[in-house]
């Protein structure tokens, strides 16, 4: 089984328990992709049979053709995405006539709507520049950026080199979450037992960052491209759901992911991201969740 996932650190822990021999390479391989958007393409074109990916960007390839299940919350943002402005921008209402970076998107849609209404300025008054993640940090620093709405680990880096943080995401709790998300022919298909071992895997690498903080830094530090002692700073701003926590989100007659996921849905139909709604069936699958056993 293959999963796609580019650098973030609320995914992080599978390449951890990917170097701590606690993943399984014969069972399930992880592809290295430069951003969601590479991840998405995987998933279109079945190089990939999963991915890691914002809630909206599965309604999004949902809507394309592509039938996905969530198998796992990796964690609930609040406040992890900025948006960074340069020194001299003081204030959100200063945006007016600047270019503002963002990644194509709900997530990016969301935070500009916001970071607008809170300046008080129209969609007009701003001239947004649409890049991939990949992108962000060399854009930024070939200086042809006023302000970026990104995410760890190139928000620590900037914010090292200079950038002011203006807004996060703690003015939107609870809207986007970053799940795992399979082919749901592929969880019909006989590939159970592989997609167990890999969401035990996460498990065990998030009890590992529970219970040796930096330890799991040390180790995650060259992939984040961040010092160890910056890594623990990445994961201020997101809850990561253990075992108990995605059962709430996913399993039971009303989880709590899919209240979520039908406002998302409505919301991207008003901002144009989706034609219709997402009638929301098969989008969650609790059942290969840990059991209750120790």
């Amino acid at each position: 089984m293959r999963i796609a996932s580019h650098v973030w650190p609320g995914s992080e822990l599978l390449f951890l328990a990917r170097a701590e021999g606690w993943l399984d390479a014969s069972r399930v391989a992880l592809l290295e992709t430069a951003s969601a958007t590479e991840s998405m393409r995987a998933l279109a074109e079945e190089r990939a049979d999963g991915a890691a990916l914002t809630l909206d960007e599965v309604l999004r390839l949902r809507a394309g053709g592509v039938p996905l299940s969530v198998v796992l919350v990796f964690d609930i943002s609040a406040g992890a995405d900025v948006l960074l402005a340069r020194p001299g921008i003081e204030r959100l209402a200063a945006l007016r006539g600047r270019r503002i970076g963002v990644e194509r998107g709900a997530v990016g849609a969301l935070i500009l709507g916001q970071v607008l209404r809170e300046a008080g300025l129209s969609a007009g008054e701003v001239m947004p520049v649409a890049l991939s993640i990949d992108r962000h940090e060399a854009v930024w620093r070939e200086g042809d950026l006023d302000a970026l709405i990104t995410y760890e680990p190139v928000a620590g880096r900037l914010l090292d080199a200079g950038a002011r943080r203006l807004f996060d995401r703690r003015s939107l709790p609870d809207t986007i979450v970053d799940v795992l998300a399979i082919r749901t022919a592929v969880l019909d298909g006989g590939s159970g037992e592989a997609v167990r071992h890999l969401i035990a895997a996460h498990l065990r690498g998030l009890a590992h960052l529970a219970n040796h903080p930096q330890d799991a830094a040390f180790r995650m530090a060259p992939r984040l491209q961040l010092p160890p002692d910056r890594v623990l700073a990445t994961f201020r701003g997101l809850v990561l759901p253990d075992r108990d926590n995605n059962r709430r989100l996913l399993a039971g007659p009303a989880p709590a992911l899919l209240a979520s996921a039908r406002r998302l849905s409505a919301l991207m139909v008003a901002l144009g991201l989706l034609p219709r709604e997402d009638a929301l069936a098969g989008l969650l699958r609790a059942a290969f969740l840990p059991g209750d056993e120790p």
